[in-house]
């Protein structure tokens, strides 16, 4: 069989059954969010094509120019990368969720924009579950304050919670930074944060990993659209 997007899409979604089925949960409970970031609009037709609606993209720019590209398939757009306060602008304009929300002048400065352009969307709270330097996130023990402020804007619906794990080949480095978002979710969830029934987590080389540890959405980049030259929330 060709190594074709549709032959790798349909592979990845297998790969997922069979993670749900190990972990004895059903499929439908962990959605797909294909990772499109530095890929061409051409792939990304190709897999709206094969009924992919929702891409995952790290930069505002490459949401603008894709945007604009693929107007007539009205995309809907997921910022998973760090957005820049001064890029809020352009976020509450153009995307339908954003799951890398991670400090609170980032989320005035959306709230403001959002309530301009009269909109409402979803948002996940980027937590940082590795010690890694590179990696963004709001630090857990200031997730409880987070959200209660949070719970104060009328434009954003919290949904759930995000992260990155470390990058080791060590499964259980890996998983251990899954299940701390799980269980402080959970927490949150018993603290009476209703409503936060996500957890983004798990990217090509570790989501079955993530859905052992109760990812409800694994986000894939290069295991759908293939090889890409840089690294990243993929």
């Amino acid at each position: 069989m060709s190594d074709s997007l549709e032959t790798r899409l349909a592979a990845v979604r297998r790969r997922i059954d069979l993670a749900c089925e190990r972990a004895g949960r059903a499929p439908g409970e962990v959605a797909l969010l294909a990772v499109s970031k530095t890929f061409p609009p051409e792939a990304l037709r190709q897999a709206a094509g094969l009924g992919v609606r929702r891409f995952g993209e790290s930069r505002m720019q490459e949401v603008r120019q894709k945007d604009s590209e693929l107007a007539d398939l009205k995309p809907e757009w997921v910022l998973i990368g760090h957005l820049q306060t001064n890029k809020a602008k352009e976020a509450a304009r153009l995307v339908s969720e954003v799951q890398s929300l991670d400090r609170w002048p980032l989320a005035e400065a959306l709230d403001a924009r959002l309530r301009l352009e009269g909109r409402v969307i979803d948002v996940l709270v980027q937590v940082k579950t590795s010690p890694e330097p590179s990696k963004f996130g709001l630090e857990p023990a200031a997730l409880p304050a987070f959200l209660e402020r949070l719970g104060g804007l009328q434009t954003m619906r919290v949904k759930g919670l995000m992260t990155m794990a470390v990058n080791s080949p060590d499964e259980g480095a890996v998983r251990a930074c899954f299940r701390m978002l799980r269980e402080l979710r959970d927490r949150m969830r018993d603290e009476g944060h209703a409503g936060l029934e996500r957890l983004s987590m798990g990217m090509s080389g570790d989501f079955e990993w993530a859905i052992q540890e109760g990812s409800t959405e694994v986000r894939i980049g290069s295991a759908i659209f293939g090889s890409r030259s840089n690294q990243g929330s993929d």
